[in-house]
């Protein structure tokens, strides 16, 4: 098994795993905004193994094959189960959080399930929000935070991934990325990391 992780877009796909586990410990350690700072990397691995894969001639098919569905688990953990963890960790665990969580990973789950049966839409674009949108947003509620009482915060991250959860199975057609929107997902995830981590170890006591 572990010898389809030598091929370089496996790797990467790999690489925003181990991410993505470093992620959770901080999250359930209740580091979370480090959290969030490191699950953004897994964002950039899940981009960057695509731009690999498809720039690679003559890969072997079982080896795309097993990417592909490598791939797919490490959507539904970045892109699902950290933001719920994070979200049930940041309310307390309330009754709230728990509706988020279980309507992200349900949506999760149906959203990857329909375009690994489905595919994109005939005119190229996704049906529904993509799971890379999810840590994202996370990003950009955690860099506002400052500005937003802290009993409100709570509740806008569970209003935001509720009606994320509801778009990602929506019939919203969301156009494919193209390399400006990957070049400014880059920025955008590398600058919000360093951000959220500088920001977490000045503030530690």
């Amino acid at each position: 098994m572990l010898k389809y992780l030598w091929d370089p877009a496996n790797a990467i796909t790999t690489g925003g795993l181990l991410c993505s586990s470093v992620s959770l410990f901080l999250a359930l350690s209740e580091h979370l905004e480090l959290a969030v700072a490191v699950a953004l990397w897994a964002v950039l691995s899940d981009h960057l193994d695509g731009i690999v894969a498809a720039r690679m001639k003559d890969r072997d098919a079982d080896v795309a094959k097993m990417g592909k569905s490598l791939d797919g688990f490490g959507d539904i953990i970045y892109g699902a189960v950290l933001p719920s963890a994070i979200v049930i960790q940041l309310s307390h665990a309330s009754l709230l959080a728990l509706v988020t969580a279980t309507a992200l990973l349900v949506a999760g789950a149906v959203r990857l399930s329909y375009f690994a049966n489905f595919g994109r839409s005939v005119d190229g674009r996704f049906l529904g929000v993509p799971l890379s949108y999810d840590v994202p947003l996370l990003a950009f509620l955690f860099l506002l935070q400052p500005l937003i009482p802290a009993q409100g915060f709570e509740s806008v991250a569970n209003i935001c991934f509720l009606l994320l959860a509801v778009a990602h199975v929506s019939s919203i057609r969301v156009p494919s990325p193209n390399a400006a929107t990957y070049l400014a997902i880059s920025i955008f995830s590398a600058a919000s990391s360093a951000a959220l981590a500088g920001r977490s170890f000045f503030s530690s006591p």
